[in-house]
This record gives structure tokens, C-alpha cells and sequence, in this order.
């Protein structure tokens, strides 16, 4: 009679087992005793039931999972990663300046926040501060000692942004309530929402005076453990209607809607490569008709790893990046919200699965996030104040300028030997990135490491399994 080959694989598995839990016997062959004989009977028993549980899986080579991943990039949407990781070392250090009295700050004061910057221990952060000549100076005491300040552009351009921060508060203050709105308790932790500040156009004083200029929305408490949050202090119904909602049905504010079942179909735009692997078995067309709960309703009673819960969770977190100057978030603050907003446990699976509604972009160890309807190549479709200023600010970062000889000059943040004074070295050839050619493409940015789900691979392999 012939075995089957399920029936050999069994057998293999068993034979597998075995030699895992061997019998112990003496020389003349008999067993040890009749109780050791049944307690390797149980043993190998559980052990083939749960080897029967879990199919056996393949391991890929990090080369082949990179192979892989490379053909699923959208180049422009890396470009704007790209650009925009400048921007935010920029931004940073101007932000920096802005908290001094005068202004002004000594370069070697500069060195604690290496890390905030993302700048690589063998640059000097005077090398970064006179990448922009056109945004910063640099001065020297009487004493020798190196001070950085603004130039005056880089002054107008603080004061058009606090102008148009000020313009845009009540809207940031509306994006804030609707996150509050979300959540499950109606409050969220202080400290999350911060991480939205630069996203959502929130001043640099958020957390000491802007949140108490709002009291009719939200209110400061504390927890048991002085936790700070956030709390709703009423319910506004014309706000509790998804953009999704406005795009698809046209409706802008309605004061007695109530938020519950909905069935919408979310904008695709698929990567070049990936179009016809995602189509595959209609699977697109039974997510867009599949019904979910509305963001602002009651999630309390959602069923974890139901195929309605993880569309729920894709409605938010379409929500969050819709509310998002840049329609693009860092994937580790869309994680932060995980419980708050009742969302799965693996959100980077989920982004990654629904790749045309969603792009990971791989850069460095933080990955980011974009919606993509959004975008049209690597422009912003609509642009607010903001990113207009944000692009302003980064047209006069990064001029390769000459730069200016001090004498006497003593960087007290970094090693005393005078590469600084060396005119494009071969270190600035490396820190300097140039946006708009095929290189960006390559380039690793030494970055902090955060709480993301998966790492490089990890998300690779995530691709290929959708």
C-alpha cells in the first residue's frame, strides 16, 4: 500500500520528534522504568500536536529581501523623505536659537543636541551650522569663544512663522479636539499629542500656554501618577465627521450627526509595481465595500482581528495623516496611539498591506509614512501656509557657500584640530545630500533608533507576504 505524502511528511516530522526525546534505555536494552516510558509518550505526543499547529516556514537571505523591497519604492515619494530629514535639522536648530534670550547660543552649547539633530559623530556641528550661510552666523568673543545666531532672513522668517501659526490656531486647535474625539476615554496623554506639534502646526509653547487658550474645547488633568492629559470638555457633532466623509458626500458640517456604520471606499494610488499583486483575487474590491465603524464612534465593543476592526483602523489612521500639514507622519507617533484610539497591535503591517492607500518610505531607522492621494509625484496636491514657509526655509538651507576664515578660532564642542578651517572636505562631501539626483535613493542617514514595530527587514518581508 502506498503512503501518501502528507503521510510521509508525518512520519519525517515524528522521526523528527523522536530523535528530539530520546528513550533512555541501559545496555541490554530495556527501558529505565515503566513511568519514563509514559512521560516520553506525553512528551512526544504534545510536541507532534503543536509541529502540526505551525506550518514550518522558509527563511530569506537579507540580500534577497532587499532585492525585493527595492522594486517596491516610489522615487518620489523617497525624494521627499529625503528633503524633508534636512528640513527637520534645520528647523530644530533654528527652533533651538528661538528659545535663547538674544538668540544666540555658543557652538559648543550646540553639542548636547548632536542627537536631536541626527548628526553623526564624525561631523562637526560648526560643519552643519555653516552649511547655511544664508540661515545662520557665526561669532567669536573676545575671549575666542564661537556663538551661532540667525541672519536676518532667517529673523523675518521666525516672525512669518509665529505670524502664520497664530493664523492657523484655531484649526490646529479643531484637529486636536477631533483627536480627543477618537480616543476611547475622550483624553489622550500630553506628551503623545506633542509629538504632533511640528504636524499640525502647534506653537513652541504648546504645553505651557496654548492648551489653556482653549477651554471651551479641552482641559489639562492630571492622572494618580501626575501623568499629563488632555481632556475633552464637550462634544462637537459638525466635528465628528471624517474627511472621507466631506470628499466623498460633500459634507462639511451637520450639528446633529452622530457618527456610526459607514461604507466608503478610500482613494487608491497604487506603486508602479505593485498594482497587480494587491488586485490579485479581488481582494481590493471586497476591503472598499466591507463596512467599518466611524472613527468618532464608540470602539469599545470592536472585535480585535476582525477584517471590519482592521478597516476601522485604517480609517483613523487615514484620518490622523489627513489632519497633517504634510499628509505624511513618522510610523512610531502613529504606534504611540495604539490603545488610545483602539487600533491593532501590528499598524505597520496594516500600512504596509494597504500600499495604495498608504507608502512606508524604508530611510534610515525611522520610517515614515504617507498618504498617498495626496501627493502627485513628490508635490504636495494642496499646500497650506505652513509647508509654503517650510519649503522657503529649505530653499536657503544647505548653500554650498565659501566659507568665511576666522582667526584664532577654537571649537570647544568638538576635537581642537583645524579641519574646520579645510574648504570642502571630504566629510562635507559626505553629510551633504544632493535632492534631486538618483543618489538620494542610496543614501543612509544615521538616525536615532525608535519603537517602530519592525525593522528594515522585517518591513521588507512584510512586503513581499502582501
Amino acid at each position: 500500500m502506498a503512503v501518501s505524502p502528507p503521510l510521509v511528511f508525518r512520519t519525517n516530522r515524528l522521526n523528527a520528534a523522536r530523535s528530539l526525546y530520546p528513550v533512555p534505555i541501559f545496555g541490554d536494552g530495556s527501558c529505565f522504568c515503566w513511568g519514563i516510558r509514559r512521560w516520553y509518550n506525553r512528551k512526544l505526543l504534545s510536541f507532534r500536536f503543536l509541529w502540526s499547529q505551525y506550518p514550518s516556514r522558509c527563511m530569506t537571505t537579507s540580500r534577497r529581501v532587499q532585492d525585493r523591497s527595492r522594486k517596491k519604492r516610489v522615487h518620489d515619494l523617497e525624494i521627499v523623505t529625503e528633503k524633508w530629514k534636512i528640513a527637520s535639522k534645520v528647523l530644530f536648530l533654528m527652533e533651538t536659537l528661538k528659545k535663547e534670550p538674544e538668540m544666540i547660543i555658543p557652538v559648543r552649547s550646540l553639542a548636547q543636541y548632536r542627537k536631536q539633530i541626527n548628526l553623526p559623530k564624525p561631523y562637526r556641528i560648526s560643519d552643519f551650522i555653516r552649511k547655511s550661510p544664508k540661515l545662520f552666523e557665526l561669532y567669536k568673543d573676545h575671549n575666542g569663544v564661537l556663538w551661532c545666531g540667525m541672519t536676518e532672513k532667517a529673523e523675518d522668517l521666525i516672525k512669518e512663522e509665529e505670524k502664520i501659526i497664530e493664523q492657523q490656531a484655531d484649526k490646529a486647535a479643531e484637529y486636536v479636539v477631533r483627536m480627543l474625539m477618537m480616543s476611547v476615554d475622550k483624553r489622550l496623554p500630553l506628551d503623545k499629542i506633542a509629538h504632533f506639534r511640528r504636524d499640525i502646526g502647534l506653537p513652541l509653547d504648546f504645553r505651557i500656554n496654548w492648551v489653556h487658550k482653549y477651554p471651551q474645547h479641552f482641559r489639562v488633568v492630571k492622572s494618580v501618577d501626575e501623568t499629563e492629559f488632555l481632556e475633552l470638555v464637550s462634544w462637537n457633532p459638525s466635528w465628528a465627521i471624517t474627511e472621507l466623509e466631506k470628499k466623498i458626500t460633500g459634507i462639511t458640517e451637520n450639528d446633529s450627526h452622530k457618527p456610526g456604520m459607514l461604507s466608503l471606499a478610500f482613494p487608491l494610488k497604487f506603486p508602479p509595481e505593485y498594482k497587480k499583486v494587491y488586485r490579485y483575487g479581488g481582494k481590493i474590491d471586497h476591503f472598499q465595500k466591507r463596512s467599518y465603524l466611524s472613527p468618532y464612534a464608540d470602539a469599545r465593543g470592536q472585535i480585535a482581528g476582525t477584517l471590519e476592526f482592521d478597516k476601522r483602523a485604517v480609517a483613523i489612521m487615514h484620518e490622523l495623516l489627513s489632519f497633517t500639514l504634510e499628509k505624511r507622519l513618522v510610523t512610531d507617533h502613529l504606534t504611540h496611539f495604539r490603545r488610545e484610539l483602539v487600533m491593532p497591535q501590528k499598524l505597520m503591517r496594516l500600512l504596509l498591506k494597504h500600499c495604495g492607500i498608504f507608502y512606508v518610505s524604508e530611510r534610515g531607522k525611522r520610517f515614515s509614512v504617507f498618504l498617498t492621494e495626496a501627493y502627485q509625484g513628490s508635490e504636495l496636491i494642496e499646500k497650506c501656509p505652513l509647508v509654503l514657509w517650510k519649503e522657503k526655509v529649505l530653499s536657503l538651507a544647505g548653500y554650498r557657500g565659501r566659507k568665511k576664515k576666522i582667526e584664532t578660532f577654537s571649537d570647544m564642542s568638538d576635537t581642537d584640530d583645524n579641519c574646520l578651517l579645510q574648504s570642502d572636505s571630504d566629510e562635507e562631501e559626505k553629510l551633504h545630500v544632493e535632492l534631486e539626483q538618483q543618489e538620494t535613493m542610496d543614501y543612509e542617514d544615521a538616525l536615532l533608533p525608535d519603537n517602530s514595530d519592525m525593522d528594515v527587514e522585517e518591513v521588507s518581508s512584510v512586503y513581499q507576504n502582501s
